[in-house]
């Protein structure tokens, strides 16, 4: 089985190419071959030089010349392989068409998976990464996008029409343990005997619906110290959602400031906290007891582990699942295991304010 990876710039490829290492999968990268010819040119290594260098090669020798020297490598090695990044519509075509004649009797033989974000996220990681290709402005980063996105000759980077061809594509705007947890889902799908590829869409999975929701909860928060937001529900129905802010009536956070005051947590470290709002999870609970609605054996999503107040309401409403984004230094968590809720975290580390 041979995986093509396609998508924007920050958007996670090389991420879904670790997971896919994981399962034994041999990596074969168009930007180290890329790197090695720009530096046999005695070339600096930036991302225009990247670009001018695969066009150049590409009208020397052919649209798909890179992709069908490194499907030469992962032929002679064998095995599973995935080929990073695919970036032309020649390349695909090529890819799928050595596919059919090398691998007639194949299930899967070639595939193509692409990957994308926003803007915002994408030029956020690159600078967090740092590499040498990846210290620009953003207004170049949207320019140099601008033209590998769309162009008509086939012999040039055209990552809209790969997308677009793409048996898959990830939406990587949540979590990395959210996209593993997809790539795996569509791995499993292509392994399977039963095969199908339905418009290439994967659909999210119920935690991950829920964890969206809440995310979109949040934006009603109004303490910017952590605009969290928490949904509640059951059965795969929503019965309450909930966001930090400050009692009904009362000031926000937004309005007049924080009420910080300094807690010294088990840890023996002194941290600060806003007091002014009531927590995401407390106005959600709050939220069915006034509505009358039982939340008993209920999950509840939020974006960190809850405090050891929240998590103390959550063992006493009878909730019986937590999934949260990232941890939290409450050490709340082994309270509510003793009490017999499961905790599942998406991302383990510490969120820091």
């Amino acid at each position: 089985m041979i995986i093509g990876i396609s998508g924007t710039l920050g958007a996670g490829k090389g991420t879904v190419v670790e997971f896919l290492k994981e399962r034994g999968f041999a990596h074969y990268s168009v930007r180290e071959f890329l790197v090695e010819e720009i530096l046999k040119r005695g070339l600096d290594v930036n991302r225009d030089n990247m670009v001018s260098v695969a066009n150049d090669l590409r009208a020397k020798f052919g649209a798909a010349y890179i992709v069908e020297e490194l499907h030469g490598r992962a032929m002679e090695r064998g095995g599973d392989c995935v080929i990073e990044s695919v970036r032309c519509v020649g390349e695909v075509e090529a890819l799928r068409e050595k596919s059919k004649v090398q691998s007639p009797k194949s299930k899967v033989g070639f595939v193509l998976w692409a990957v994308d974000a926003d803007v915002e996220s994408r030029y956020a990681r690159i600078v967090e990464r740092g590499s040498s290709t990846d210290m620009i402005s953003f207004d170049d980063f949207v320019r140099q996008e601008g033209s590998e996105m769309k162009n008509e000759n086939p012999l040039k980077q055209n990552l809209k029409a790969c997308i677009e061809m793409a048996d898959v594509c990830f939406r990587n705007d949540w979590t990395i343990g959210e996209l593993k947890g997809k790539v795996l889902k569509a791995l499993d799908k292509f392994e399977s005997d039963d095969f199908v590829i339905e418009g290439g869409y994967i659909r999210p999975t119920w935690d991950e619906y829920f964890m969206e929701i809440c995310r979109a909860v949040a934006k009603r928060a109004t303490c910017d110290r952590g605009r969290s937001g928490c949904v509640i529900a059951r059965n795969k129905q929503i019965l309450v959602t909930g966001y930090v802010g400050s009692p009904i009536g009362l000031p926000h956070c937004d309005e007049v400031g924080h009420q910080l005051e300094d807690t010294i947590h088990e840890d023996g470290v002194k941290r600060t906290h806003c007091i002014r709002t009531t927590h995401a999870e407390q106005n959600a609970i709050c939220q069915a007891a006034k509505l009358g609605i039982s939340i008993d054996g209920a999950t509840v999503y939020c974006k960190l582990e809850p405090c050891s107040v929240c998590a103390k309401m959550i063992v006493n409403s009878g909730i019986k699942r937590v999934v949260c984004e990232k941890r939290y230094q409450s050490g709340a968590q082994s309270l509510l295991e003793e009490a017999g809720v499961l905790v599942e975290v998406l991302v383990d580390e510490v969120e820091k304010y």
